[in-house]
């Protein structure tokens, strides 16, 4: 017991090393990598913490780490690194004083697309419940993603609930609701996809599913801000996903935008990408300003 012993102390020392040499190797953010904000099948759904050091405005970005339903791990500080790199979304919301989440739900081909939109509802329950400890306040919580990650940013934008009253977990009875969304090329009604697939088996589950997981049936009035950025060449999801349910948002009053990229396929590259990632940045600093909600 006692070699044990020695051995958990070990370990924990050399990963509170690691978290704290992560943080220190990049001055303007502190990241928290793999909090635990729920398991599954005797395995734990994680997210990652990109924090500003100095000027944070109390606001939090949720990007949905998915392509094809399935969520890779990477070093978070790898990641920070390359977006100040590429200039990407990730460290330009950090820059501009948000908290961003990287948040992982459980993957394809285990997991299908109604379980990747159940642990993505749980992420912001649990990010909403420890807003505090965050330093973020719980009313400005938005949420970002491409393809995928763009189709489960929807779900949270049209689908989202105040939490269960009657549920066990504490955590089950928190709102999950957003008040901001932008989301790349996505997919917004999987009626006419789901099915056996080799390339997205997350998509192989019961047709009577899909309705419940198209973030374009359930669009209402009570939604919040949506931009939604396509490519008019995109031929893995069409522009029309986009279409319908940006005509869908603004039939109902909600505020949003569809930002079309000429000549651009899925997934941006270049000045396509700039002009994305700013109009994404300015979405957030618009939609989740404390003086937004005031008004």
């Amino acid at each position: 017991m006692i070699v044990n012993k020695t051995i958990v102390l070990i370990f924990a020392a050399v990963f509170l090393l690691c978290a704290k040499t992560t943080s220190a190797s990049n001055p303007a953010v502190e990241i928290i990598p793999d909090v635990v904000y729920g398991h599954k099948a005797g395995m734990a759904l994680t997210f990652d913490i990109l924090k500003p050091r100095e000027r944070g405005t109390g606001s939090a970005v949720l990007f949905m780490v998915s392509g094809g339903w399935f969520s890779n791990w990477n070093p978070p500080d790898q990641i920070y690194e390359k977006a100040v790199r590429e200039d990407g979304f990730l460290s330009r919301l950090v820059d501009h004083g948000h908290t961003v989440f990287l948040v992982r739900h459980g993957s394809a081909p285990q997991f299908k697309v109604p379980e990747a939109v159940a642990d993505v509802r749980r992420a912001v329950r649990f990010v909403r419940a420890n807003a505090k400890s965050y330093g973020i306040d719980s009313d400005r919580i938005g949420v970002c993603g491409g393809s995928a990650g763009g189709h489960l940013s929807l779900m949270l934008g049209t689908a989202s609930d105040d939490g269960r009253s009657d549920a066990k977990d504490s955590i089950e009875r928190i709102s999950n609701r957003v008040a901001a969304v932008v989301a790349y090329y996505p997919p917004t009604d999987l009626r006419a996809i789901v099915g056996p697939s080799q390339r997205f088996p997350a998509l192989d589950f019961a047709p009577g599913l899909a309705e419940g997981v198209s973030p374009l049936l359930h669009v209402t009035s009570d939604d919040p801000p949506t931009l939604l950025i396509h490519g008019d060449k995109d031929e893995l999801v069409k522009l029309k996903q986009s279409e319908q349910i940006h005509e869908a948002l603004r039939k109902t009053g909600v505020t949003s935008e569809l930002i079309v990229i000429e000549g651009a396929a899925h997934g941006f590259k270049g000045d396509d990408n700039i002009r994305a990632t700013k109009s994404l940045v300015e979405w957030f600093d618009k939609y989740l300003s404390k003086k937004n909600l005031e008004k």
